[in-house]
């Protein structure tokens, strides 16, 4: 499981809503000035996210969110790999079949079976057929 702390923001129909704690890692480090990370972290809002949690808890409570890295693993090899498979199977098919003008028809087919794939993992998310998207869940209280 990979684990974040997180303060509890908001608690509505039994689903707790937490923001990631500050990193105390950046607190100490020498390099705070030219680090992307700590720029990005300033520059970003914070974002609520709505976690499981089991346990009772209240506005600004402190907790460790876990989530399945198997789970977080093979959704992003699915997000990742599916669309550039796609995309290089859509670019082999048109350089096979097409002989005229054949730089455009290659692109085209490749770009169309891109975004076909994206449009395919979406539909499939959102009906449920893959068991892919993990919500985090809270694992204590701090």
């Amino acid at each position: 499981m990979i684990e974040e702390l997180a303060v509890v923001v908001k608690i509505e129909n039994h689903q707790v809503w937490v923001e990631s704690g500050a990193n105390s890692a950046c607190g100490g480090c020498l390099q705070k000035a030219s680090c992307t990370t700590n720029a990005l972290g300033s520059v970003l809002k914070k974002k609520s996210v709505p976690v499981d949690s089991d346990i009772q808890l209240k506005t600004g409570d402190q907790v460790m969110v876990a989530i399945d890295e198997n789970l977080l693993l093979r959704a992003s090899l699915l997000l990742y790999l599916l669309p550039l498979i796609a995309l290089f199977t859509g670019a082999g098919l048109a350089d096979w079949l097409v002989t005229d003008n054949a730089d455009v028809w290659i692109a085209g087919s490749a770009m169309l079976s891109f975004l076909f794939s994206l449009w395919l993992i979406n539909k499939a998310q959102s009906l449920l057929i893959m068991n892919y998207y993990a919500r985090p869940v809270v694992v204590r209280k701090i």
